[in-house]
């Protein structure tokens, strides 16, 4: 097993990998991924180093949890992490997010996962009133009580629902979109959870793939693939889809990063940079991109053992972001 540089994540205590691996699209809503392709992907990430695996209870309806449990299941002493999510099994409305349900939701994890104790259990990007509201906490402390979950954290749309969520003094962690098309976290969220102890697991760090710089204007996804179904954001946030940009225009402006890529870091593909450029952002403690195959996950993972970005091509990222990106996404998220 590689060896990658660990952080703490959190108020969980717990040292993670600074890439981790996120696993919607071993469930779910990228097009189909085969139950061998997915367990290849999880042991890849694992031989690279990868120590925290993110999921949720919604990928693939518990598909994820499913094939994350028989791995872990295989692996018993390694010390792997895994985040999963809960909330997104009912309707988005403040009332179902409860004491009773969330106990239903857990319960339902754990065994997907077959373990006693889930490591950390996030709530899936809930509505605002539910970050706000003292119940909430009040029925998750209760499971870290009784030893149902070990720690939790709150998987956010924006900024301010991830200060209003750090404010709290047993939240481990926060999950937040963080990628070089989406730097609205730097301005306060990252330094106040750095000042607070709490944690940051950054998402979406390749704005679905357009940093990758392999897609342009005439590239297709699967019917069943978010990146085709969920553009207006008809499904779920449209922040969760390219980031909120525009396809158009992210396309473009994936083309300039994968320039200044080129230029400062050639070394890196466009996606290991990108990846990189997350974990290396103060306050960042873990970055989670997804793979679709095992050389995908080998690839990502490799991203850990970057050495520090240049300034060069940080200032460039950002003039970047405020020239083509900032005005359609900074204020909405």
């Amino acid at each position: 097993m590689v060896s990658m540089e660990q952080r703490t994540l959190g108020r969980t205590g717990r040292e993670v990998s600074v890439v981790g691996l996120g696993t919607w699209q071993l469930g779910a809503d990228w097009g189909d991924v085969s139950e061998a392709d997915a367990r290849a992907v999880l042991e890849a990430s694992a031989e690279a180093g990868v120590t925290l695996y993110d999921t949720a209870d919604v990928y693939g309806d518990g598909r994820s949890e499913t094939v994350i449990g028989a791995f872990l299941a295989d692996h018993p002493d390694a010390g792997f992490t895994v985040a999963t999510k809960m909330g997104r099994r009912m309707d988005q409305v403040p009332e179902n997010y409860r004491a009773e349900h969330f106990r239903q939701w857990v319960d339902r994890s754990r065994r997907n996962l077959g373990v006693d104790t889930l490591d950390l259990v996030q709530l899936h990007c809930p509505p605002s009133a539910t970050i706000d509201d003292d119940a909430t906490y009040d029925a998750l402390d209760a499971m870290v009580a009784d030893g149902s979950i070990a720690a939790y954290g709150v998987s956010v749309e924006t900024a301010a629902q991830a200060l209003s969520a750090i404010a709290r003094p047993h939240v481990a962690s926060v999950q937040i979109i963080l990628n070089a098309f989406r730097l609205k976290p730097l301005d306060e969220v990252l330094p106040a959870a750095a000042e607070a102890g709490v944690g940051i697991l950054a998402r979406v760090p390749l704005a679905s793939g357009l940093l990758s710089g392999r897609y342009d204007r005439s590239t297709t996804f699967a019917a069943d693939d978010h990146r085709s179904y969920n553009r207006d954001g008809s499904a779920f946030d449209v922040g969760e889809t390219f980031s909120g940009v525009d396809y158009d225009t992210g396309v473009e402006a994936a083309q300039s990063f994968v320039d200044l890529v080129r230029e400062h870091v050639p070394d890196a593909t466009p996606a290991q940079a990108a990846i990189a450029w997350c974990w290396q952002q103060p306050g960042c403690t873990t970055v989670i991109p997804g793979a679709r195959n095992a050389d995908q996950a080998r690839a990502n993972a490799a991203a850990g053992e970057l050495g520090p970005l240049p300034d060069a091509f940080l200032t460039a990222v950002r003039d970047l972001y405020d020239a083509r990106i900032r005005a359609q996404v900074h204020e909405r998220w």
